[in-house]
């Protein structure tokens, strides 16, 4: 059995005595292992140093060379270290550390650090934070080699918008650097500091109201499992943390429960109060094995000769590059993972991601230097529940989404309408309480030329409110600064306008079937026929016809179709009358054929016309659209001030919408409204259109039969309840949302708060259909036109007799004088 000797350097007045517990541990597990170096014995010896002494340190170190070390462990200063490094350099001894190296030089030494290399963690934090995809970080951190080891970090390239900004912090500052953070709105948080200041800091954090699912806090300590998380785990906080040592490994297991059984054999503390190891305890474990297992490599080879060394001497240690190159070569399975080394340094490990969830914390993932960042949350890990926590719903009063049901109620009894039984029936799917808040603004939310919303958006920015319920349209402007779920009602801006008085038909509305033009055709079509059949009876020779059967051979004929008769004959068949003249020639027969399908087609349109226009009162608006608001000056038209559909004008490329906003925004007084019911009564009052979303427009015209919809609709877009930014809630509160969509539920508050609760009725098209008896109004024109045609031919008749009389007194006093004159001749004849 073959002694050899080795060292261990720890730190005087140690807090955590693990790591040196671990190492004496190590070494007595070592030497009852059969299974590895059986015929070798290792004995230590133990010195403390102070952290800033290295003179002292020297004499530590030459003490235990003296002792035939062949290798020394530790210690944790760095400045310590330094010198210890340096003398086994010189002495050709392997020093072997667990401590992160901040300074690495590229001069061979003879250390050997287990400690995962200081800038690939740098990498595991970047990594986590690019998967995150964080665009503001705040960093804090304790002392200066904090910037050293996140250095990676803050001068990583996260994009254009991107904002790292640093803060050290110590016992003395932390509550005052959590309230600047507070105040500046930071959400996203990389911890760098020990795991006691760590836990002080989030203690503080929850203090300040920071512990909840609006901040994401990332540890880089690697002992994060040993901090109580029994705070903050119920808050739903987003923290994330890394681990080398997975005690759910069998082999570490195994390994902790031994311990246990160790502490009690031995009064020494190895693992901590909730049973885990730290890490730097794990490395230290780990070392000793890979102490043990290049030792055991080497002895195979040759046989390990004593050091014999002094630092008095200028002497080496011949056969320790020899040990320091086999302890490189090994790889093997330890405490903290797979250990492989390159030139003394471990380049090459693995690191676990946890989440703290709500019964403690969680791997979620897995991170190493080849494949970066790997998330694999399991499928069974519920999505953080709500638990108890009451929910802050911030709304607004507004028809029928929020209303006041009783003054003198308290809590959410004394609201009703639409949003709040939709509220209702999320919080029974998803199972939490919560409390309905007014806006104090009564706004919804728009930013100002500062780019500083008001409203309930302002109520989510600040996490004064949990939820917005309410009628809150998801916009791309909205969406930059909270969250939205699934939209449960879809929508868009339309026009609110008064109802036009109904206009009654005309005293010759009977003319209104036929267009004016048709009117105009019709008569020259009348004009054109009559003289065609006139010319054509004319040259036609089959068209004059002997008005004596009875005498064949007389002379005379006669032609039917005269001026007067072609008119007639035109007008008695436009009129369905017929007359007693009929066509006898092809030519005025096709002529008249041609007339009669005409006047069937006419009339026939016509009478299918009459109806409609002599007992329907028509409406006629002045304006159809929003292209007939933007063409007048006449009408005004506005908005809700601070709404999004303000907003949607405001912020619109298309030129119609743009002449709107220049004339809204031009207008004086303003033409924007307070609240909706103002916006109403501007519109009641006449010469005043209101643009608002369709939803609203349905639920007042329903209510208010002075008022209607014009057009269309300008745009598509939904309500959905508003989050803060990145809330754990939404996801869960989008999934109700479309199960009650799917199940009906919301289209049944829909009709309840919509259509049951109406007065008007809107269906324009019975209302239009159904036959109205006619008056006076209706059909007076023709009793006008027969009036006038009774009296035209009055006066025809008259204007007939007198032209008669005047022509047959004319004829008698001709035949009177002719009478005379021949009985004068005769009486001269006689005489």
């Amino acid at each position: 059995m073959q002694d050899l000797h080795s060292g261990g350097l720890f730190g005087e007045n140690d807090e955590d005595p693990s790591v040196e517990n671990t190492f004496k541990y190590a070494l007595y597990r070592l030497n009852h292992d059969r299974t590895i170096l059986e015929k070798t014995k290792v004995i230590y010896d133990i010195q403390r140093v102070p952290p800033h002494d290295g003179f002292l340190a020297s004499k530590k170190v030459c003490f235990q060379v003296g002792l035939n070390s062949i290798a020394l462990f530790g210690p944790r200063s760095y400045m310590v270290a330094s010198y210890v490094n340096s003398m086994c350099n010189a002495l050709k001894i392997p020093h072997i550390e667990v401590r992160m190296d901040h300074f690495l030089s590229d001069v061979p030494t003879f250390s050997i650090n287990l400690h995962p290399d200081m800038h690939q963690l740098s990498r595991a934090y970047l990594d986590v934070i690019q998967y995150f995809q964080w665009k503001q970080v705040l960093v804090i951190f304790g002392d200066k080699e904090g910037l050293l080891r996140l250095q990676r970090v803050i001068k990583a390239p996260l994009g254009h918008d991107a904002h790292i900004s640093i803060r050290q912090v110590d016992d003395r500052n932390m509550r005052q650097v959590l309230r600047e953070a507070k105040d500046s709105k930071w959400k996203n948080f990389i911890i760098d500091l020990s795991v006691e200041k760590s836990a002080m800091f989030l203690r503080m954090a929850l203090q300040e109201g920071m512990v909840d699912p609006y901040h994401h806090y990332i540890l880089t300590t690697l002992d994060v499992e040993t901090i109580d998380m029994e705070d903050f785990k119920h808050n739903f906080v987003n923290l994330t943390g890394f681990r080398i040592v997975d005690p759910d490994n069998s082999y570490t297991n195994k390994i902790m429960r031994d311990m246990e059984i160790y502490e009690i054999q031995t009064d020494l503390q190895l693992l901590n109060k909730s049973g885990s190891m730290s890490y730097e305890a794990a490395l230290m474990f780990d070392a000793v094995y890979l102490f043990a297992k290049g030792l055991e490599d080497m002895a195979k080879q040759s046989t390990i000769p004593l050091t014999n060394l002094t630092c008095d001497s200028n002497t080496k240690w011949i056969t320790g590059a020899m040990l320091y190159t086999y302890l490189n070569t090994v790889q093997m399975r330890g405490l903290s993972g797979n250990i492989k080394l390159t030139n003394g340094r471990r380049m090459d490990f693995s690191l676990d991601i946890l989440q703290l969830k709500e019964s403690g914390l969680r791997k979620v993932g897995v991170w190493n230097l080849n494949t970066g960042t790997n998330f694999s949350i399991p499928q069974t890990e519920p999505a953080p529940p709500f638990g108890n926590k009451t929910m802050v719903v911030t709304t607004i009063l507004e028809k029928p989404y929020v209303m006041v049901k009783d003054e003198n109620a308290e809590g959410n009894s004394r609201y009703e309408g639409f949003c709040v039984d939709l509220l209702h029936e999320i919080a029974q799917i998803v199972g939490f309480e919560y409390i309905i808040e007014l806006v104090p603004d009564g706004k919804y939310g728009a930013p100002n030329d500062n780019l500083e919303w008001d409203g309930m958006i302002r109520q989510l920015i600040d996490r004064k409110a949990d939820l917005a319920v309410a009628g809150l349209s998801i916009s791309y402007i909205r969406e930059q600064v909270i969250d939205f779920t699934k939209p449960f009602l879809n929508l868009g801006i339309s026009i609110l306008f008064k109802v036009p008085k109904r206009e009654k038909p005309g005293l010759f509305s009977f003319l209104n079937p036929l267009a004016i033009e048709i009117w105009l055709y019709v008569i020259a079509a009348y004009l054109v026929v009559s003289f065609t059949i006139f010319i054509l009876a004319r040259f036609s020779p089959y068209e004059w016809y002997n008005p004596h059967p009875c005498n064949q051979d007389a002379d005379t004929v006669m032609n039917s179709f005269t001026l007067s008769n072609s008119f007639w004959f035109t007008v008695g068949t436009l009129m369905q009358q017929g007359s007693d003249i009929n066509p006898r020639a092809v030519s005025t027969r096709i002529v008249g054929g041609i007339w009669w399908f005409f006047t069937l087609i006419i009339i026939s349109s016509y009478t299918a016309n009459l109806a409609a226009f002599l007992t329907v009162e028509r409406m006629v608006s002045p304006i159809e659209s929003a292209e007939d608001l933007a063409k007048q000056t006449e009408i005004s038209y506005g908005t809700l001030a601070g709404g999004s559909t303000m907003t949607f004008f405001k912020e619109s490329k298309i030129e119609t919408y743009q002449r709107m906003w220049a004339f809204m925004e031009s207008r004086e007084p303003t033409v924007f409204t307070k609240t909706y019911d103002e916006g109403i009564q501007y519109v009641l009052e006449g010469n005043y259109a209101y643009l608002m979303e369709s939803t609203m427009i349905d639920y007042i015209t329903q209510r208010n039969c002075e008022l209607m919809q014009v057009g269309g609709l300008l745009d598509t877009k939904g309500y959905g309840i508003g989050t803060p930014m990145n809330s754990p809630y939404r996801d869960k509160l989008s999934l109700a949302i479309l199960e009650l969509q799917e199940g009906g539920k919301i289209h049944e508050l829909y009709n309840k708060w919509w259509k049951a609760t109406g007065t008007c009725n809107r269906d324009e098209n019975k209302k239009e259909s159904k036959a109205n008896a006619l008056g006076v109004e209706n059909v007076g024109g023709i009793f006008v036109v027969l009036l006038a045609g009774l009296a035209l031919a009055v006066v025809v008749a008259l204007i007939e007799f007198t032209w008669s009389s005047k022509r047959n007194a004319s004829e008698d006093r001709v035949s009177k004088v002719v009478h005379f004159e021949t009985k004068t001749k005769r009486n001269r004849k006689k005489h």
